[in-house]
C-alpha cells in the first residue's frame, strides 16, 4: 500500500470518531508520520477532490463520500459560486473578466466559446479551469463533466500530430497513424476543452475548429465521409496580440473574448493577495510557519516581474527554498526570509519605493518589522496551475539532500553551496525571461537541412555528456558557424584560433567533446576539421561563450575608502545594486584604526584586484587621498586617486570601468577635458554600417551579414562583419571603425552591449518582430544622419553631427535606465530640444524656469537622477551644467511620451 493510500484509510478511520473533520496531526499521531508529510499528502488528496477542507485552525479534512450537493438542493446559491469569485482581485482588475467569464458559462441554451488574451503569466489556465469549476456550480455542467487541458505549442512543428491530437484520426493517414484514434474534443464531450496558445494550430486545424464552431460536427484527421458530433465548450488562451489577423478571425467566431490584465496594471493590494497566497502556501508544504522581513514584502510588491503571476510565484518560491536550506543547515528554531534570499532582480524591487512610499505605507501600516505567514491560514485560492513551480515533495528533498551530506561528513557551509546551486539551476527555467521556442522553420530556409540536422544530434549529445541545456541562440548560431566552417575547408582556406591554447587548458571537459562531434561532423561531410576550428566548436559548449573572448580583455578596477564603520561599505552596496554587480570594492576606515593599517589593508586589496590596467582608488578626505601614490611608488601600480567623492561619482565611474573605457578615459571624464566641438572642421564623408558579430568574422557573421543586406537591399547602410576574438578588444575595433563608420546597430548570435549602438539577436532577424526592429533601427539612422547634416547650418557653437550622435546615445541610455521606449516621433523631438539647449547654453541663454519644480521633484526623484547621470558625459563634452529645471522638462517627456518595457 502506497503512503498517501495508507493516509487516507487513516482519515476515514479517524472521521468516525470526529465526525467534524480530521487534521494533519490526528493522522501523523496515528501511523507515526512526520505531521508536515502528512499535511503535504492531504492537500496533494484536497486538489484530486478525494478529500474536503473546511476552513480555521487548525484545518480539518474529511473523506469525500458522495458528489457535492447540485445546483437545486443549495441552500443561497449564489454565495456558494465562489471559484471565480475568489480570484485575487475579482473586486478589483479582474472584476470585468469574471463577471464576462459567468455571462459565458450561463448563455443559454449551451453557453458561449471563450477567448482568453494575456502576456505569459497573468493566469489564463488558472482562469479557464476557475470557469469549469463555475459551471459545475452553477449545474450547467455536470459534477464529472471533463475538463481536457492541451497546449497547442507543445506539437507545433509536427502539424499532422497536433491536429490528430484534437480531432482524431484515422488509421494510415500519414506515416505512423497505425491505427484509428479519438481526439480532444471525443473526450470532452460534455465538458470543456482548454486549447492553450491556439495561435500554434495550423491552418488546416484552424478551419478544423472553425468548423466545429459553426456547426457542432467535426471530421477527424483522413475522414471525407462521416461526421461526428460533440457537445464541447471551447475555452481557448493565446499570447498573441489581439489586433493579429489570426486572432481577429477568431474573433469572428468566438463571440466571448476576455483579456486578463498584467501584473503591472493590478494593485498593489492585489498584488500583496497574491504574495500572501504563494507565502502561505510554501508555510504548508514545509509544514512550519514563515517569517519575512517587512523589507522583503517590500521588494515583492515592487519589482519588475515581466512574466507576471507565474514568475512572482516562482521568485517567492525559490526565497523560501533558500530560507529552508539556511534554517534546516543552521538547525535554527525558526524559518525566516532575509532580503539575501531574494533573487537580485527582486532585491532591486527596494529602489522604487519612493515612487509608493504612500501606497506601502497604507498596505503595510500595521505590519510589524517581521510580519508570520502561518501554515494554518487559508489563502483564498491556488492562484496558479498546480504543475508549475515545485513539487510537493521539494522540500523533504531538500531535507534528504541535507542529511545526506552531513552524514558524509560535509561542513554546513559547502551544504549550503551545494545546495544553493541545486536550488538555483531547479527554478532557472521560472526567472527571467521565458525562453523561446527553436525558430525551426525559419532557419530551414538559410541553413542546409544536413547541417541542421547535424546541430541537433550534436547537442541533444552535448546536453547528456556535459549535463548543460542548450537555447535556441545555441542552436541557430552553432548551425549558422558549421554551414560557414564546412564551406571553408571545403575550399582550402586556412582557420586560425587565436585563443586555442586558452581554450584547451581552461576548457578541457568542453574541448575533449568538441574533438569527438569533430569526428561525427568529418563522417558526415566527408571533411577533415583542423584542431583551431575544433577550438571554435568548443566555444559553444562552454557556459558561457562570449566569456573566453572576454578572458583576456582586463578591465580598470574600482576601490571606494572612506572615514567611518561602514561609510565604503554602505555607498558600495548602493553603486553595485544599481549597476547589477560587485564590481566596486570598499574599504570601511575606522576613527580608531591606525592610518597604517589602513594603508596595508588598502595596498594588499589593490594587489589582488589589479589585472594590468589600473585601479581608480575613490576617497573622501583626509591621509586616504595620499594613499594612490604611495601605492603606486610601493607597487609600480597605475593607481589613480580622486577624492571628496559621492555615490553618483561613484556610480559614473564604475559604470565607465565595466564597459571597458581605459583609465585615461575615465579620469579624462572627471577632470573636465572635452573633446572639439567647433563646427568649423570639415565632415568626413563616413559609411552607414550594422555590425554583424561572431567568433571568427567569417562564420555566422558572413551569413548574417549577406541576409541583412539582402532583406535591406538599396538603403544607405550596409552589414559587416566582423570577429569577436582578435588581438584587439572588440570595443577597441569598433572604437576605431567609428572614425570612418556610422555603426547604427550590431547583430550577433551572442549579446553585445556597446554604448550608444542597440544590439539585436541574430535569431530574431528571423521574425516579423525582429525584422521590423531592423528596419526601424536603419529609419531612425538615416533620420538622424540627414537632421546632423541640417542641423550644421543653425548650430552656432557645436558640430550638428556630434551633437546628434551625443543625443541619440543620451536617449538610448535614458529609456534602458528608465526601462521605457519612446516613439521614433518623440525621439526626433528631444533630439532637437538637446540640440538647441546646448547651442543656446553655449550662447548664454537662460533656461525658461519649470513650473512646479520642486513638487514634480519629490514625486519623480529616482527618474531625476537617472536622467542627471546620463547627461553627465554631454556635461562634460560641451563644459556645460544643465539644471534641475531641463533635467525636469526632460523626465516629463519621457513619463508622458514612454511605454514601459515589459
Amino acid at each position: 500500500m502506497s503512503k498517501i493510500d495508507d493516509i487516507y484509510r487513516s482519515v476515514m478511520k479517524l472521521q468516525e470518531e470526529k465526525p467534524s473533520g480530521v487534521s494533519a496531526k490526528d493522522v501523523a499521531e496515528l501511523i507515526g508520520l512526520d505531521r508536515s508529510n502528512v499535511s503535504r499528502y492531504l492537500n496533494i488528496m484536497y486538489k484530486e477532490r478525494k478529500l474536503i477542507k473546511a476552513e480555521g485552525r487548525p484545518v480539518l479534512y474529511k473523506a469525500m463520500t458522495s458528489a457535492p450537493p447540485t445546483a437545486s438542493k443549495r441552500k443561497g446559491k449564489e454565495a456558494y459560486f465562489n471559484s471565480l469569485d475568489k480570484l485575487a482581485g475579482s473586486k478589483q482588475s479582474l472584476s470585468l473578466p469574471i463577471e464576462k467569464a459567468k455571462a459565458a458559462i450561463i448563455y443559454p441554451p449551451k453557453g458561449l466559446h471563450t477567448l482568453l488574451l494575456g502576456e505569459t503569466g497573468v493566469g489564463k489556465s488558472l482562469f479557464a479551469e476557475q470557469m469549469y469549476e463555475y459551471a459545475k456550480e452553477t449545474g450547467v455542467l455536470g459534477s464529472d463533466a471533463p475538463f481536457i487541458r492541451f497546449n497547442c505549442a507543445d506539437y507545433a512543428d509536427n502539424p499532422n500530430l497536433l491536429t490528430a491530437h484534437i480531432f482524431g484520426v484515422k488509421k494510415g493517414t500519414y506515416t505512423g497513424a497505425d491505427k484509428d484514434k479519438d481526439g480532444l474534443l471525443k473526450q470532452a464531450d460534455k465538458g470543456i476543452l482548454f486549447l492553450d496558445e491556439v495561435h500554434r494550430l495550423p491552418p488546416q486545424g484552424q478551419e478544423m475548429l472553425f468548423t466545429y464552431i459553426d456547426k457542432g460536427c467535426y471530421r477527424p484527421l483522413g475522414e471525407t465521409d462521416k461526421l461526428y458530433y460533440a457537445e464541447v465548450r471551447i475555452i481557448a488562451a493565446t499570447t498573441e496580440n489581439p489586433s493579429s489577423y489570426l486572432l481577429q478571425t477568431f474573433s469572428r467566431r468566438i463571440p466571448m473574448v476576455i483579456l486578463l490584465p498584467n501584473l503591472s496594471e493590478r494593485s498593489l493590494s492585489e498584488r500583496y493577495s497574491l504574495i500572501d497566497a504563494f507565502i502561505k502556501e510554501e508555510s504548508r508544504r514545509v509544514g512550519k510557519s514563515i517569517y519575512i522581513n517587512k523589507n522583503v514584502i517590500i521588494s515583492l510588491l515592487l519589482y519588475d516581474c515581466p512574466n507576471n503571476i507565474g514568475q512572482l510565484k516562482s521568485d517567492i518560491q525559490l526565497s523560501c527554498a533558500k530560507a529552508f536550506l539556511n534554517y534546516k543547515a543552521a538547525g535554527s528554531s525558526y524559518l525566516i526570509i532575509n532580503q539575501c534570499d531574494l533573487p537580485n532582480h527582486v532585491r532591486m524591487g527596494m529602489m522604487n519605493i519612493k515612487e509608493h512610499r504612500k501606497e506601502i505605507d497604507e498596505l503595510l501600516s500595521s505590519a510589524q518589522d517581521v510580519l508570520k505567514f502561518s501554515e494554518e491560514d487559508e489563502p483564498p485560492l491556488q492562484l496558479t496551475h498546480e504543475n508549475e513551480g515545485i513539487g510537493e515533495d521539494f522540500y523533504s528533498i531538500i531535507e534528504q539532500k541535507i542529511d545526506s551530506l552531513k552524514t558524509i561528513g560535509m561542513e554546513d557551509t559547502d551544504i549550503n553551496e551545494i545546495l544553493n546551486l541545486d536550488i538555483k539551476s531547479h527554478f532557472q527555467k521560472y526567472i527571467g525571461e521565458i525562453s523561446q521556442r527553436f525558430i525551426k522553420d525559419e532557419i530551414t530556409n538559410v541553413v542546409d537541412g544536413n547541417v541542421l540536422k547535424a546541430v541537433e544530434e550534436i547537442l541533444a549529445l552535448a546536453k547528456a555528456n556535459l549535463d548543460r541545456e542548450y537555447d535556441e541562440k545555441i542552436y541557430f548560431g552553432l548551425s549558422f558557424h558549421l554551414e560557414r566552417s564546412i564551406e571553408r575547408i571545403r575550399r582550402g582556406e586556412k582557420i586560425y584560433n587565436p585563443k586555442l591554447n586558452f581554450i584547451r587548458i581552461n576548457y578541457e571537459e568542453e574541448f575533449l567533446f568538441a574533438m569527438k562531434m569533430a569526428k561525427l561532423i568529418d563522417r558526415r561531410f566527408n571533411i577533415e576539421i583542423p584542431v583551431d576550428e575544433i577550438g571554435y566548436i568548443t566555444m559553444f559548449f562552454t557556459a558561457d561563450p562570449l566569456k573566453i573572448a572576454k578572458e583576456e580583455m582586463p578591465k580598470v578596477k574600482v576601490v571606494v575608502a572612506m572615514h567611518g564603520r561602514s561609510t565604503a561599505s554602505s555607498m558600495a552596496e548602493v553603486v553595485n545594486n544599481l549597476i547589477g554587480a560587485e564590481y566596486v570594492v570598499p574599504i570601511d576606515s575606522p576613527l580608531t584604526m591606525k592610518p597604517e593599517s589602513i594603508y596595508k589593508i588598502a595596498r594588499d586589496k589593490i594587489l589582488e584586484l589589479e589585472q594590468g590596467e589600473g585601479v581608480i582608488l575613490m576617497v573622501d578626505m583626509g591621509s586616504l587621498t595620499n594613499f594612490g601614490l604611495m601605492i603606486a611608488e610601493e607597487t609600480g601600480i597605475n593607481v589613480q586617486t580622486v577624492d571628496m567623492v559621492s555615490t553618483l561619482m561613484v556610480l559614473d565611474v564604475a559604470r565607465k570601468a565595466m564597459m571597458g573605457y581605459a583609465i585615461d578615459e575615465i579620469m579624462d571624464s572627471l577632470s573636465g577635458r572635452s573633446c572639439d566641438i567647433s563646427t568649423k572642421e570639415e565632415k568626413p564623408d563616413k559609411k552607414n554600417i550594422i555590425l554583424t558579430v561572431c567568433f571568427t568574422g567569417d562564420g555566422s557573421a558572413k551569413r548574417i551579414s549577406d541576409m541583412i543586406n539582402k532583406k535591406i537591399g538599396n538603403r544607405n547602410v550596409k552589414a559587416m562583419p566582423i570577429s569577436i576574438i582578435d588581438k584587439k578588444s572588440l570595443r577597441e575595433r569598433v572604437a576605431e571603425m567609428e572614425k570612418g563608420h556610422n555603426i547604427w546597430a550590431i547583430v550577433g548570435t551572442v549579446e553585445i552591449k556597446m554604448r550608444g549602438i542597440p544590439f539585436i539577436s541574430a535569431i530574431d532577424i528571423l521574425t516579423p518582430e525582429g525584422d521590423k526592429r531592423l528596419r526601424d533601427i536603419i529609419d531612425e539612422g538615416e533620420l538622424y544622419y540627414k537632421m546632423g547634416d541640417s542641423l550644421d547650418e543653425h548650430m552656432i557653437h557645436i558640430s550638428g553631427e556630434k551633437i546628434i550622435k551625443d543625443a541619440k546615445n543620451f536617449i538610448m541610455e535614458a529609456e534602458e535606465r528608465l526601462e521605457t521606449k519612446i516613439s521614433k516621433d518623440v525621439k526626433v523631438g528631444m533630439t532637437m530640444h538637446i540640440c538647441f539647449l546646448l547651442d543656446n547654453m553655449l550662447s548664454g541663454a537662460i533656461t525658461k524656469p519649470f513650473d512646479g519644480l520642486s513638487h514634480f521633484k519629490d514625486r519623480h526623484s529616482s527618474d531625476m537622477d537617472i536622467v542627471k547621470q546620463s547627461l553627465k558625459d554631454i556635461e562634460r563634452d560641451y563644459r556645460v551644467s544643465i539644471g534641475d529645471d531641463e533635467i525636469a522638462y526632460i523626465v516629463k517627456l519621457f513619463k508622458e511620451n514612454g511605454n514601459t518595457v515589459q
